[in-house]
C-alpha cells in the first residue's frame, strides 16, 4: 500500500512539473518521464519509451544525453542541449548511488531556454545594426547625476536608453565604485515603471538566516519574533516597479533557487503563508565578481546566470576613462560646496594631482575624497598638502615620465630645497619637472600627456615658471 502511494506521488510530481523530469536506470533505460515535455526533442511518446538514452543519443535526439554523461562521469552534470527542433535546453543530471557506491538511478531535469537565447540574439542583432549608423553625440552628457564623455560610457548610456522600456533583465558588471547603482537608477527612471517603486537590495549585507524573510516577507505569527501584522517582503514591495539586486554574486545558493522560481513563475509565497501571490517587476542586478567562474566552481547556478545575463553591461573603471576625471572633480566640488554651504576651490596643483591619480576605488573614492577635503580643509583653497600622504606619493611617482630624472647629480643639487616647507618644495619640484619636460617635448600637448596633467595647466604653469626664470 505504501509503495503504491509513493508511486502515485512520484508520478504526480513528474507529470505536474514545469520541467522535463526523466528517471533512468544504471543501463540508461528510461523508466519514468513526463510525456508532454518531450515535444521539444521532436519525437512522440512511443518513440522513446523502452529505449535507452544511448540509443536516443545515437539517433541524434539527445545531443548529448545528460544521463549518459552522468553514468560515465559518476557525478552531477549540467549542460546545454541543442535539439532537432531548434530548441536550446538547459539540463542537469543527478546520480543516485547504492550503498556499494554503484549508480542505481539517474534523475535529470530539462528546461527550455530558447526564448531567453532568442532575446539575447535579437539584442545582439540590434546592436550590430545600430553600430552601422553614425550618430552625433554630445561631448558631455548628464543623466541624473551621471557624467560621462568617453565613447565606452556613451555606448552604455545609449544602450540603457534603448532597453529601458523593455522588461529584459540587465546585468551591470564592473569594479566596486564605478557607478553600477547610478546606472540601475537611470534604467528605472527612463522606463515606463519610473513612477513605481525602485527597491534596492545589497545581497552582501543581509545575513543568510534572514534572507528569505527579508525577500519574501512573512505572515503574522509565522515564527518566533515575527510581528503581529506580518511583514511585506522586498520582492512584494517591488511590484510593478524595479527590483535592483546589488552584489548578486553574494546571493546564497538556497536563495538562488527560490529567486529563479520567482523569475520563471512570477509568483511567490510569504513565510507561513498558504496562498501564492503574483508579482510583476523588472529585475536589474549588479556584481563586481566573475559569475562565469563562480558557476564553474559551483558557487552560482548556471540556470540563474543565464536568466540574469540577458543584457550584460560592463562599466569600465575610472582609470580607463581618464577624460571624465576633470568633469567629475568639478561636479563633486560644486555639489559638496552646495551641500555644506561652502565656497572652497582646488589649487591648480591639487587639481593636477587628482587627475593623475589611478583611483582604485573609482567614482565612489573620488566623491568621498572631495567631500572629505571640503569638510576638513580650513582654508578656502585646497592645497596639495591637504591630500593624504600616500596620495601625493603615488601621484608624483605616476606622473614622472622616464626621460625626467629627479635625482640630483650630486648632493649639493638638493640644497635648492633647504629651508622650504612642503608646499614650496612641491612647487619647486613641479617647476623643475615642467622646465625639463619642455626641453624634450615638441608641444604643450605632449608635455601634458607625459606629465599626466591638462594642456591648459601646462601653458599656465610654463608661463609662470619661465617668467620667474
Amino acid at each position: 500500500m505504501e509503495d503504491s502511494l509513493a508511486n502515485k506521488i512520484l508520478n504526480s510530481i513528474i507529470e505536474t512539473s514545469n520541467n522535463n523530469i526523466t528517471i533512468a536506470d544504471a543501463n540508461g533505460m528510461i523508466l519514468e518521464t513526463n510525456a508532454e515535455h518531450w515535444s521539444v526533442y521532436g519525437i512522440e511518446t512511443d518513440e522513446y519509451k523502452g529505449k535507452s538514452v544511448y540509443q536516443l543519443e545515437k539517433e541524434a535526439v539527445l545531443t548529448p544525453s545528460i544521463t549518459a554523461l552522468v553514468l560515465r562521469e559518476k557525478k552531477t552534470v549540467q549542460i546545454m542541449q541543442h535539439t532537432q527542433t531548434g530548441k536550446i535546453i538547459m539540463t542537469q543530471g543527478y546520480p543516485i548511488f547504492a550503498d556499494d557506491g554503484s549508480i542505481i538511478r539517474v534523475i535529470s531535469y530539462a528546461q527550455d531556454q530558447t526564448e531567453i537565447r532568442n532575446l539575447q540574439e535579437q539584442y545582439e542583432k540590434l546592436e550590430r545594426k545600430l553600430q552601422g549608423y553614425q550618430t552625433e553625440v554630445e561631448e558631455l552628457r548628464r543623466k541624473e547625476g551621471i557624467y560621462y564623455r568617453s565613447k565606452e560610457m556613451q555606448q552604455i548610456g545609449n544602450t540603457i536608453h534603448r532597453v529601458a522600456d523593455s522588461d529584459a533583465t540587465v546585468l551591470l558588471l564592473g569594479e566596486s565604485g564605478v557607478g553600477k547603482s547610478m546606472f540601475a537608477h537611470e534604467l528605472h527612471n527612463q522606463s515606463q515603471r519610473s513612477k513605481e517603486p525602485f527597491i534596492e537590495v545589497n545581497c552582501s549585507t543581509i545575513p543568510e538566516s534572514l534572507f528569505e524573510s527579508e525577500m519574501f516577507g512573512y505572515e503574522a505569527g509565522s515564527f518566533t519574533g515575527a510581528t503581529k501584522k506580518g511583514k511585506q517582503g522586498l520582492i512584494e514591495q517591488a511590484h510593478n516597479g524595479t527590483l535592483f539586486l546589488d552584489e548578486i554574486g553574494e546571493l546564497p545558493l538556497s536563495m538562488q533557487v527560490k529567486l529563479l522560481k520567482v523569475l520563471q513563475e512570477k509568483k511567490f509565497m510569504r513565510i507561513g503563508g498558504k496562498k501564492e501571490q503574483h508579482v510583476d517587476f523588472r529585475l536589474v542586478t549588479a556584481t563586481n565578481q566573475n559569475l562565469e567562474e563562480m558557476v564553474e566552481k559551483g558557487k552560482f547556478r548556471l540556470d540563474l546566470y543565464y536568466r540574469l545575463n540577458v543584457i550584460p553591461l560592463h562599466i569600465p573603471p575610472l582609470r580607463e576613462r581618464k577624460e571624465e576625471i576633470p568633469i567629475l572633480i568639478n561636479h563633486y566640488v560644486d555639489a559638496m560646496n552646495e551641500k555644506y554651504k561652502t565656497s572652497k576651490k582646488l589649487h591648480a596643483t591639487t587639481y593636477d594631482f587628482l587627475i593623475a591619480y589611478r583611483w582604485p576605488g573609482n567614482v565612489r573614492e573620488l566623491e568621498n575624497l572631495i567631500e572629505r577635503l571640503i569638510l576638513t580643509t580650513e582654508a578656502a583653497t585646497i592645497l596639495p598638502t591637504d591630500l593624504p600622504a600616500f596620495f601625493q606619493g603615488e601621484t608624483i611617482e605616476s606622473t614622472v615620465p622616464s626621460f625626467v630624472s629627479i635625482q640630483a647629480e650630486n648632493e649639493k643639487d638638493f640644497t635648492i630645497f633647504d629651508g622650504l616647507d612642503l608646499k614650496a618644495a612641491l612647487e619647486e619640484l613641479e617647476k623643475r619637472l615642467l622646465l625639463k619636460a619642455s626641453q624634450h617635448c615638441k608641444s604643450t600637448y605632449e608635455i601634458a600627456k607625459h606629465l599626466g596633467i591638462s594642456q591648459p595647466s601646462v601653458v599656465r604653469k610654463l608661463k609662470k615658471y619661465q617668467t620667474e626664470k
